[in-house]
């Protein structure tokens, strides 16, 4: 295993404990435009995104992809995580790894659902470290608010038994196509047990903090949904894009689309969309 996709290690402490995190990269023929850093969904893996990594290789982008604590192939328990800001400092410290491997890289950043949220709070503390960014249905509201009594239900389990399971997601709702779905079902690396009160807290309080910290934003950015989503609100989209300080921003909502937008039978159209941004953003050889 060559340096640069060796796996990453967080810091001890704090409930990191040293933990390492499984990382994939895809890499163009020739000399990469920039490289992508993918932040992927709960309860999945990067590994999942090899057709959209395809996509952006063939357009000249290396894409990096880290496994969150408790995901895929690399430390923690499944659905469980002490402090959400370990999912972000694994995404930085896989800027750390991939400035090492590409000095002088543009560096793009695309986040997915729960990924979506983790870029999110990414871009409040260092969007300097990338020149455009995109999230695909983050996870910033959800379909149906919570209520004081489940969020207060929440704090107590996540407190006095947070690895108690709480929530399961529903599988239809990843895609229309069933081959997808049964995919994701087959998958061992895909977590299909319930979440976790701590995961579900924190994620809760993670929300709130990208909502209340989106005017930060000020660097270009796309948001891409899928109307028919019922694991994260449309909605939660249209608030970013409302609220951020970018004045370069987009907002695709693709009427009839599921939850995960490029993995539907339009993922075609919705990935030109993507590649069509990067490219507005970095510069041609």
């Amino acid at each position: 295993m060559s340096a640069d996709n060796a796996p990453l290690g967080l810091p001890p402490g704090r409930g990191g404990d040293g933990a390492t995190l499984a990382v994939t990269r895809w890499l163009p023929t020739g000399d990469p435009r920039a490289v992508v850093l993918l932040a992927h969904g709960y309860a999945e893996h990067a590994g999942r995104y090899g057709h959209v990594a395809a996509r952006l290789t063939a357009a000249g982008y290396a894409v990096y992809g880290v496994d969150h604590m408790g995901h895929g192939k690399s430390d923690g328990a499944m659905g469980y995580v002490p402090r959400f800001a370990l999912y972000v400092q694994g995404m930085a410290a896989l800027i750390g790894r991939v400035r090492e491997a590409w000095p002088g890289k543009p560096r793009l950043l695309l986040g997915h659902s729960m990924g979506g949220l983790i870029a999110a709070l990414l871009l409040i503390e260092r969007q300097r470290d990338f020149a455009a960014a995109a999230l695909s249905g983050p996870a910033i509201l959800t379909p149906a608010p919570p209520s004081r009594l489940t969020v207060w239900i929440s704090r107590f389990l996540s407190r006095y038994f947070p690895r108690a399971g709480v929530m399961k997601l529903d599988p239809t709702g990843v895609s229309r196509d069933p081959a997808v779905v049964a995919a994701y079902l087959a998958d061992p690396f895909v977590h299909s047990g319930k979440m976790s009160a701590r995961l579900a807290a924190e994620m809760f309080d993670a929300m709130a903090r990208a909502r209340e910290g989106a005017g930060a934003i000020a660097l270009p950015l796309l948001l891409q949904h899928g109307a028919e989503d019922r694991l994260t609100a449309p909605e939660g989209s249209r608030f970013l894009f409302d609220h951020v300080a970018s004045t370069d921003k987009r907002l695709e909502i693709y009427p009839g689309l599921f939850h995960e937008i490029y993995n539907e039978p339009e993922k075609g159209a919705v990935l030109d969309d993507l590649i069509d941004w990067f490219d507005g953003h970095v510069a041609k050889d």
